[in-house]
C-alpha cells in the first residue's frame, strides 16, 4: 500500500470528518430509513430510496476516510528546514508577467485548498517548484498556457 503524505493538520481534518460521519451522520440516516419504512410499501417509497442512497454514499466515504487515515504518512513541517522547496514548504512567488505575489504551502492531496493557499504536492505548480531554491525562476504549464514565476521566499511554518 502506498503511503499518503500529509501534515498533522490534514490528518486531523480527516479524523474529524470520519468522527462526524460515524457518530452524527450514520445515526441520522438510520433514523431517516426507519421513519421512511413506516410509510408503507418500500418499492414506491421515494424517501426510503433516498435515505438508502444517502446511507450508501456515507458508508463509501467512511471507508475512503478509513483507508486514507490508515495510509497517512504524517510529515511534521515544523521539523523541516532549508532553502530547497519540498513537501510542507510555504513558498512566496511573484508572477513574472504581472508582478503579483502569491503564497502557497505544498501539502498532501487530501488537504489541498487553493483558496486557503494550500496546493497539492501533485499539482502542476508544486511539481514545478519541488527542488527549487529562492531566486529561481520556474515555468508552470497552466490551462491558459505557460506561466513564469520567481521564488521569492521559502518558509517552514
Amino acid at each position: 500500500m502506498e503511503k499518503i503524505p500529509m501534515t498533522a493538520g490534514g490528518l486531523t481534518q480527516l479524523e474529524e470528518e470520519l468522527r462526524q460521519r460515524q457518530s452524527v451522520e450514520r445515526p441520522r440516516i438510520i433514523q431517516a430509513i426507519t421513519e421512511a419504512r413506516g410509510h408503507g410499501d418500500l418499492s414506491e417509497n421515494a424517501e426510503y430510496h433516498a435515505a438508502k442512497e444517502t446511507q450508501s454514499l456515507n458508508e463509501g466515504r467512511i471507508a475512503e476516510l478509513e483507508d486514507k487515515i490508515s495510509r497517512a504518512e504524517v510529515i511534521d513541517v515544523s521539523k523541516l528546514s532549508g532553502d530547497t522547496i519540498t513537501f510542507g514548504a510555504t513558498v512566496t512567488l511573484v508572477d513574472e508577467d504581472t508582478d503579483e505575489e502569491r503564497k502557497f504551502q505544498i501539502v498532501g492531496e487530501t488537504e489541498a485548498d487553493a483558496k486557503a493557499g494550500k496546493i497539492s504536492i501533485t499539482s502542476p505548480i508544486a511539481r514545478a517548484l519541488i527542488g527549487k531554491k529562492k531566486g529561481t525562476s520556474v515555468e508552470v504549464m497552466t490551462p491558459k498556457g505557460a506561466k513564469g514565476y520567481e521564488v521569492l521566499k521559502v518558509d517552514w511554518v
